[in-house]
């Protein structure tokens, strides 16, 4: 007997959350032995209450399956899936591993995996898994959209753009991924690109906090701090204990002060205080002229002295020779 389903399970983790559907795949046929149809009512009821996000019971039901016939990969990718959910995730890559061991063109469980690595920050298993799903159904959009996280992890922008476009064109209400592309456009200092998808979401849903958010922080990179300030101003509103947008508003806002503050003002320096002249001394009054009268004046002095003394007779000396 060939099982064939459509699995579509609520991730549960991080920004990988969201709603994937997985088409149908062949699957080997049971063992020798074994009932063609053994398991297949657990099955069933185990992809019921996946549906619904029962994971507990989901597990317990796809657990019961493998026992009644563990040659069938749709059992083990339905428990992966279940264990997915309740964040199990080494236990759901187990599964699909399984899964892809008795079908090795499994594309559902190459994509469960896929996602194992993405929760793990496995990126390049992550990126590996998603490339042989694409091999084996190139247009699958859950197996783009995960190469679009997992090129997201690896900082490779550009293939991120690339494939979440590419997810966008097929299914342009999918929301999630104009988040994902604004991110990869930021990496790549696409400021206005980035700015545009978070515009596009906000049109989509004005209290979305953390498009608001986002394209603050994006305005904040671009300088253009007024903008930023009234998408962090929204944000706080619709939720006021988001203390770390209430911190990059008040960086925000400090920077936009100090942007629009005047320049430094040229302040008037008062003068030092003339110090009051000492009065010269008698010595630094002296200049070469005057000792050149003075001199002058000695030698005429001694002339005068020379012409009145030279008419006297000079005394005998009382000294006996």
């Amino acid at each position: 007997m060939m099982i064939t389903s459509r699995i579509t399970i609520s991730l549960v983790a991080a920004c990988f959350f969201g709603t994937a559907s997985f088409a149908s795949a062949k699957e080997k046929a049971p063992a020798k032995g074994k009932s063609a149809g053994a398991g297949t009512s657990e099955y069933t009821k185990g992809i019921q209450l996946l549906d619904s996000q029962q994971y507990d019971q989901a597990v317990t039901e796809f657990t019961k399956a493998i026992l009644a016939n563990d040659k069938q990969p749709a059992f083990y990718e339905g428990r992966g899936f279940a264990n997915f959910g309740l964040q199990r995730y080494q236990e759901a890559g187990d599964d699909f591993s399984k899964a892809i061991e008795l079908l090795p063109k499994d594309m559902r469980a190459f994509v469960g995996r896929a996602q194992v690595f993405l929760q793990q920050k496995n990126y390049q298993q992550a990126l590996a898994d998603t490339e042989k799903a694409l091999e084996i159904k190139p247009d699958e959009i859950a197996a783009i959209k995960l190469r679009g996280f997992a090129e997201l992890g690896l900082s490779q922008w550009d293939k991120a753009i690339a494939d979440f476009t590419n997810v966008i064109q097929k299914k342009p209400d999918d929301l999630q991924t104009y988040d994902r592309r604004a991110l990869a456009y930021r990496g790549l200092k696409n400021f206005d690109a980035a700015i545009a998808d978070y515009t596009f979401l906000l049109e989509k849903n004005a209290n979305d906090t953390e498009a608001l958010t986002k394209r603050g922080y994006t305005y904040s990179l671009m300088g253009q701090y007024e903008k930023a300030i009234p998408d962090y101003e929204a944000a706080l509103k619709l939720n006021p204990q988001d203390n770390d947008t209430f911190s990059r508003l008040q960086w925000t806002q400090g920077q936009l002060k100090a942007k629009n503050a005047p320049p430094p003002s040229t302040t008037t320096t008062t003068a030092a205080p003339t110090a009051t002249p000492e009065k010269p001394s008698l010595i630094s009054q002296i200049s070469p002229l005057h000792i050149l009268i003075g001199i002058v004046g000695l030698i005429v002095i001694a002339a005068i002295v020379r012409l009145i003394t030279r008419g006297k007779v000079e005394e005998k000396s009382h000294i006996i020779r």
